[in-house]
């Protein structure tokens, strides 16, 4: 930045990038003719044209090392506002960018500050309402939870107690529910690590937490859940609740859309060096041309389930924006309508 600063200091030259450039590439071709007359003047012997042209070859080459050199510094103002993009973009770290220059890159240089800064605030703004919002979704699921105690410490009858019971597990997953999503716009909005930290994941632990939440769903429709368990640990850089979530949100999109009396299959395995893990039912499938619609955020292939359940078209959208947040990638494929469905998560390890 050095250079580009002591240019912005001459007066002709302040208000123009490409005027920089246009000086700097006017005083490199100028300088070999300068060299050539200083050699051809000041030179006591006389002079072959064999000596002159050597010269002239030299003094080229020598000209546009420096040339391309000084340009490579000059550009230093561009390479610093793309960094400090990327280093927002990747891993939301503030840069401190300089603002006084009026030329091009000055104004690029000032816009780019001030549209991060812009940025970062809305963000902030956004947290600021999602825990709002996040703390009044708790209170209204509280007050069920806090009922159905009420009921319980009066020692109802053995089937009002039951159902008082199912009310607690209900708000307890809702409550699970609530602070995964928050966990999910926190890995979206907070400053992230550059090199976030490795976890290992021990997949007959995480198990039973994925069977609570999809039971109920399963057992409405009677559908076996078939969990294949070919690989017991695995270090991944994602949080082991947003993978639950993720995995219950498969899950409970295959139970949607598949058929009473049915099965699901969850494989979780290792090869050549990925983890895969696979949700697959024997549902009602989709055509291929489909499959980006899927993923869209709020899609158009918001459907009935196959007990007319209905969907937000948002799910298949978070997952993705999980899976993609933490280095992985989640696919999906069909042999058409009635055919079932098949989703992939692939993590290189």
């Amino acid at each position: 930045m050095k250079l580009y600063h002591t240019l912005s200091q001459i007066s002709f030259l302040k208000r123009s990038y490409a005027f920089k450039f246009l000086f700097v590439a006017f005083i490199g071709i100028h300088i070999p003719l300068i060299g050539i007359l200083f050699f051809v003047l000041y030179f006591q012997h006389n002079i072959s044209p064999t000596s002159i042209l050597i010269f002239s070859l030299i003094m080229t080459l020598i000209a546009t090392a420096l040339t391309l050199l000084v340009l490579k510094r000059l550009i230093k103002p561009i390479a610093t506002a793309s960094k400090a993009l990327d280093d927002y973009r990747n891993s939301r770290k503030l840069a401190v960018l300089p603002t006084e220059y009026t030329d091009e890159a000055g104004l690029l240089m000032c816009n780019i500050q001030e549209s991060i800064y812009e940025a970062e605030g809305f963000i902030n703004e956004k947290q600021d309402l999602i825990y709002m919002l996040s703390h009044d979704l708790k209170n209204f699921a509280g007050n069920p939870q806090g009922l159905a105690k009420l009921i319980i410490s009066e020692e109802p009858t053995q089937s009002i107690k039951n159902l008082a019971e199912l009310i607690c597990e209900s708000t307890n997953l809702q409550f699970r529910y609530i602070e995964n999503f928050i966990k999910l716009l926190k890995e979206q909005d907070e400053i992230v690590k550059i090199n976030p930290e490795t976890k290992t994941i021990l997949f007959p632990n995480i198990l039973p937490f994925i069977n609570e939440q999809v039971e109920q769903r399963l057992f409405d429709k009677k559908i076996k859940l078939n969990l294949v368990l070919e690989c017991v640990e695995a270090k991944l850089k994602i949080d082991e609740g947003l993978l639950i979530q993720v995995l219950v949100n498969l899950i409970s999109n295959a139970v949607k859309f598949s058929y009473f009396d049915s099965e699901i299959k969850v494989r979780i395995y290792a090869e050549d060096s990925k983890l895969i893990l696979t949700v697959k039912d024997s549902g009602i499938g989709f055509d291929k041309h489909q499959i980006e619609e899927l993923f869209k955020k709020f899609t158009k292939m918001s459907r009935l389930g196959t007990a007319n359940e209905g969907s937000a078209g948002i799910g298949l959208y978070l997952c993705k924006k999980i899976i993609e947040r933490n280095k992985g990638r989640l696919t999906a494929s069909s042999d058409g309508k009635n055919r079932g469905a098949e989703f992939r998560i692939e993590f290189d390890i």
